[in-house]
């Protein structure tokens, strides 16, 4: 825990020097090495960069961009803060040479960051390692009592894997460039480097093709980016030292491609645009001629659009039911001696394969793809886990590990955390065999987002998981995390994204009122249910064109109060609580108890309200239990068996999904009955 350690150390040192140095330091992705110096640097309207060694326009683009995210930061006027000569400047920012044209996979993004009270210094080998230490310096920018500074110090820092992304699924639910564009900011600020856009689905096509524009124009119900739009987002990424894989899902997920064009289809149509979720039967047909022709000139024309090396083609999820019931598939998998399906999407992978690497791409694929009849230079990315990573490593193929990084399925930070490319079956690779895993993707698949709600589902928590993809291995102390993750989700509010800004507006809306203390006092301590429970359970089932303004739409992935609330239930019960944190307890759940009379006013009045009273019932209720398990304890009493079997019961039901939400802090109020009983819990019956 060597790097964990050094920030320990060096938030002592800050805790006990003068009162105007930074309060504390909340970098996140943690860097490779601190260490601390004495004194700080002041950040006010004198400050000014001044860059020396090579310069090119991208770099002095990353400056500027820099400048205006630290006026924002500190309120300081837009005149202010300027680039300026380097022997003049506060911060220096030195560049060796030019990156690459096209940014590339393992591009140089070290940096070294020296700062002290007379000025700081920035050093990289390439424009991209400056981009990532401006981020880091931002990070640091904290108010003090002779105004904003950064602390003295000295950081050396590199990534410990070369692709570190995010994946945002457009084709379910269509999302806006200016979406897309805070959240590149948001990835920029955390150090990711690679923006995976899922462009095409069952639901919608999302691009401009002028070789074959009915894919846009019956695919997308007019939902997509123009081919110029896409040329602006990409440019705005490599600004901000981020690559843009484009995926096109091939042969499955592909209704979308059909409307327009049902030839390229195993089946006779008509197709529509899907509206429902799930894995449908239409696939591509890998048995014509015409199906490669195409693919040969779309891939072309996408292969001159986007500059990235890499291409993604899906490959996932194919039910191939189409195939089965295809009498002229079944006969050409006779003639070509293919076995069964599987050989026949390997078949399909490899034409299309020669189709990338002919417009001079490397393919990506899903676990699906992985093949040993395909050449080496493909990259597998897996959603089956580690263990499907390490057996494409141990073939040679390079893998990307998105498992465990589903920020859709709505898991706590914590959990995406604990995940590492490096570990089960891949932890017992050889080194060699290692370098072949090449880092990882968060992804956000779209079926119940929208522009309201997109920020949300992504922020904070894929900071913690860009950190898990640069930091190093042994950086795993989960409540540095979540002390981080805090301050950081507040900086990234300054980048205009909207993980918070949207919260109270859309609990307004729900209300019908302005006055929605009642209301988020409850949706404060729900969260929606995990995985893929929100189907399971629906009552109705959701569609495209469902709706996203419910409380479920609203509430957090991951309840901050309900963790608070926990870690000081869990300092109570061991006896490490002070009076302060007693009383806070006793607050909350006096609170929650008294909230659903609150309620009651709003719930009249607007309908979205009226499933989530059974829940708010249950809130008020365990509130109660667990103010009376504080008596218990305080008095140093044991609770009666009675009374602890009734909440028992009361509490196994209250942790039940409810409007498909969960009652986050019934886990907590169950500990302080168990403690006021002096048992366990029985466990829940099946």
């Amino acid at each position: 825990m060597r790097v964990i350690f050094a920030l320990v150390m060096l938030c002592s040192v800050f805790a006990a020097s003068s009162a105007a140095e930074p309060r504390r330091l909340s970098l996140m992705p943690m860097p490779a090495s601190v260490q601390a110096k004495t004194g700080q640097l002041v950040v006010d309207s004198s400050f000014s960069v001044g860059i020396s060694g090579y310069s090119d326009a991208r770099l002095q683009r990353a400056v500027e961009l820099f400048l205006d995210s630290l006026r924002r930061q500190t309120g300081m006027p837009p005149l202010d803060m300027q680039v300026t000569d380097a022997a003049q400047a506060k911060l220096v920012v030195h560049s060796e040479r030019a990156g690459k044209d096209v940014q590339e996979v393992g591009e140089d993004e070290s940096y070294s960051l020296e700062i002290s009270p007379g000025g700081a210094r920035l050093d990289a080998v390439t424009p991209l390692g400056i981009m990532r230490g401006l981020q880091t310096f931002l990070q640091l920018v904290q108010p003090t009592s002779d105004g904003f500074a950064v602390p003295a110090i000295v950081i050396q820092d590199s990534p410990r894997f070369p692709w570190r992304g995010l994946m945002i699924d457009v084709g379910r639910h269509f999302i806006p460039l200016e979406v897309l564009k805070r959240n590149l900011d948001g990835m920029a600020a955390v150090k990711l480097n690679v923006f995976h856009w899922h462009l095409s689905e069952n639901q919608g096509f999302r691009v401009e093709s002028k070789k074959f524009p009915k894919l846009h124009e019956m695919g997308s119900d007019g939902l997509y980016y123009t081919q110029d739009e896409v040329r602006d987002l990409i440019a705005y990424a490599r600004d901000r030292g981020i690559r843009v894989v484009p995926e096109f899902d091939m042969p499955g997920h592909s209704t979308a491609w059909f409307v327009g064009y049902p030839e390229l289809a195993s089946g006779p149509g008509p197709y529509r645009i899907e509206r429902k979720w799930g894995i449908f039967d239409p696939a591509m047909d890998p048995t014509k001629e015409q199906t490669y022709k195409f693919l040969d000139g779309f891939i072309g024309e996408m292969a001159k659009l986007f500059p990235d090396q890499y291409f993604h083609i899906g490959g996932d999820e194919v039910n191939r039911k189409q195939w089965d019931t295809n009498p002229n598939v079944q006969a050409f998998m006779r003639a070509h001696g293919l076995k069964g399906n599987q050989d026949l999407q390997a078949y399909f992978n490899t034409r299309v394969q020669k189709i990338v690497s002919k417009h001079g791409k490397t393919m990506v694929g899903w676990d699906e793809i992985l093949r040993p009849d395909l050449p080496k230079d493909i990259i597998v990315q897996s959603w089956r886990g580690q263990d499907s990573l390490a057996a494409a490593a141990k073939q040679g193929y390079r893998g990307l590990l998105s498992f465990g990084y589903y920020v859709d399925l709505m898991w706590p930070a914590s959990k995406h955390y604990a995940v590492d490319p490096i570990s089960g079956a891949a932890a017992n690779l050889s080194p060699e065999e290692k370098q072949r895993i090449l880092g990882g993707e968060a992804c956000m698949w779209s079926e119940y987002v929208s522009p309201e709600n997109t920020d949300s589902r992504i922020w904070p928590r894929t900071a913690a998981i860009a950190e898990r993809l640069w930091s190093a291995q042994d950086v795993t102390e989960v409540d540095s995390m979540y002390r981080r993750l805090e301050d950081v989700s507040q900086w990234l509010d300054w980048l205009g994204l909207a993980h918070n800004s949207s919260y109270e507006p859309m609990l307004r809306r729900i209300a019908g009122s302005d006055d929605i203390s009642a209301l988020r006092t409850f949706t404060d301590v729900v969260e929606p249910v995990k995985d893929y429970t929100r189907e399971e359970i629906a009552a109705v089932e959701a569609t495209s064109l469902s709706p996203l303004n419910r409380v479920i739409d609203a509430a957090r992935p991951e309840s901050v109060t309900a963790r608070h609330f926990g870690d000081l239930v869990d300092a109570l019960i061991a006896g490490r609580a002070d009076a302060d944190a007693k009383q806070q307890v006793r607050g909350f759940l006096t609170r929650w108890r008294d909230n659903q009379t609150d309620l009651q006013s709003l719930e009249a009045q607007s309908f979205l309200l009226k499933e989530i009273v059974p829940l708010s019932r249950d809130l008020s209720e365990v509130a109660t239990a667990g103010l009376q398990a504080l008596d218990y304890i305080d008095r140093g009493e044991r609770a009666p068996e009675g009374w602890a079997t009734q909440q028992f019961a009361l509490l196994e039901q209250a942790q039940k999904p409810k409007a498909q939400l969960l009652l986050m802090v019934a886990p907590s109020v169950q500990k302080l009955v168990e403690a006021s009983a002096g048992r366990k819990a029985p466990a829940p019956q099946e």
